[in-house]
């Protein structure tokens, strides 16, 4: 199984600025010497020197991911801006995929706005399965698409659509993967996703705002959360943030790793990213969550790895 992170941001997309590229730029040229510019391995080496925020961004495209299954299988979990780096790696490498598993979380914009500049959408030689709980799916896309919000309406897709609504406590098969889910505590709802595959298993579980029920050790949250391999889930917020912002359906950093302590899961990306945060900032929250996590009572339990989702970022089980 291979996921690739697309868009990692939440709420609205975020490009970098020019002002912040500029503190970037300017945050190299205080660290270069001339050492450094001798050859190309002393280049290579210096960039590789310097800290992911200065070297890199954590991208401002909104939710998307892209799972690969071992026998090929394209999933795509939410349709947010970062669908469209999805498409265009496609188009670099000549890749003819000929069928997409789209399962959605919920349907806010930020995890819709790439659905219609998706490529595979108008290829009548493509063929699209959206996957939700909601009896209302196909209602609710048609929508999202129609006139005066977008130039052309659901109506001008050419590709092969079909609707799956998922039923309750349901196991989906697809290419030699499992698929479960859950709801999530959310405004309008949520969903999170599980893919396992060959014993390894991948929790997606965006727009979530963690509660004390999502810490009880019930059949549910065990069978579904414990000991899984890796886990995205929003951490929108510092804990600070998350008290102020009750009800908005997001969680902080901390709350994100006690719950993936509670669970002994082995990898946490942390999602959803605030959309005001800048790369700098952003790491600050890696590092505050990371020294969180070292001050936690965990004698006997095994290590927790710690990272941001970031946008281009490829990990394989």
């Amino acid at each position: 199984m291979i996921v690739r992170f697309w868009g990692v941001r939440g709420s609205s997309p975020t490009p970098i600025t020019s002002g912040e590229l500029q503190n970037k730029i300017s945050a190299v040229v205080q660290r270069i010497k001339p050492s450094h510019l001798h050859n190309s391995e002393t280049r290579q080496q210096f960039l590789s020197s310097l800290p992911p925020e200065i070297f890199g961004t954590v991208g401002g495209n909104t939710a998307c991911l892209e799972v690969r299954t071992a026998e090929g299988t394209m999933i795509v979990l939410d349709t947010g801006t970062g669908l469209r780096e999805l498409e265009k790696r496609g188009r670099k490498f000549r890749e003819k995929i000929s069928e997409y598993h789209i399962f959605l979380s919920h349907f806010h914009y930020d995890h819709l706005l790439g659905l219609p500049y998706f490529g595979a959408m108008y290829n009548p030689g493509v063929k699209v399965t959206f996957y939700s709980p909601y009896p209302a799916m196909e209602r609710i896309l048609s929508n999202f698409m129609n006139v005066p919000y977008h130039p052309v309406g659901w109506d001008s897709f050419a590709a092969k659509i079909q609707f799956r609504i998922l039923k309750r406590n349901e196991t989906l098969k697809l290419g030699g993967a499992e698929v479960n889910w859950i709801r999530r505590n959310h405004p309008n709802g949520s969903i999170s996703y599980k893919i396992t595959e060959a014993g390894r298993s991948f929790i997606y579980s965006t727009d979530t705002e963690l509660t004390e029920k999502d810490f009880r050790r019930t059949d549910k949250n065990v069978s579904y959360f414990q000991d899984a391999d890796a886990i995205v889930l929003d951490a929108q917020y510092t804990l600070g943030e998350a008290i102020e912002k009750y009800n908005w359906g997001h969680s902080s950093y901390s709350l994100a790793v006690e719950f993936v302590r509670e669970f002994a899961i082995k990898k946490l990306f942390l999602f959803h990213h605030e959309p005001l945060n800048t790369d700098s900032e952003m790491e600050g929250i890696l590092r505050s969550a990371q020294w969180f996590d070292n001050r936690l009572e965990h004698r006997g339990k095994s290590s927790l790895e710690i990272d941001l989702a970031r946008e281009g970022y490829t990990f394989e089980f």
